[in-house]
């Protein structure tokens, strides 16, 4: 199953599409998706990683609605739109290497699937103690 979004599947409008300037930038991965690192814009906490692709970054940056492209499910999903959830895009920026997007939001509710409010509050891993 290829995890690939749709090539020409709803293009958006002329005029609509996404600044030349970023899509050269973009370093996409070979199934043409870029991770999308969500975080809270106040507080710096880490919510989740999805994945973008060009068309889930340009609505995103259009509309201020997180939206990304769900790899098992093969579309095109608003964070909240079914949950409540929301995420209201407050920024976004893309690192040096032109291959990881910061995606700075207001999350109402839970951002994981889980129900937690994000991704990252399960399972810590153990991490060495510093030397002397």
């Amino acid at each position: 199953m290829s995890t690939r979004p749709p090539e020409n599947g709803s293009a958006p409008a002329p005029g609509q599409e996404l600044d030349p300037a970023i899509v050269a930038r973009l370093k996409r991965t070979a199934d043409g998706l870029v991770p999308a690192v969500v975080q809270q814009y106040d507080t710096g906490e880490v919510l989740m990683l999805a994945w973008m692709d060009d068309e889930a970054l340009r609505r995103t940056l259009t509309t201020r609605a997180a939206t990304y492209w769900s790899r098992s499910r093969q579309e095109y999903w608003v964070k909240g739109a079914t949950s409540g959830n929301v995420q209201r895009v407050v920024s976004a920026a893309l690192d040096c290497d032109g291959d990881t997007l910061l995606i700075k939001v207001d999350q109402t509710g839970a951002a994981c699937h889980t129900g937690d409010r994000t991704c990252f509050d399960g399972d810590p891993l153990p991490v060495a103690e510093e030397a002397p």
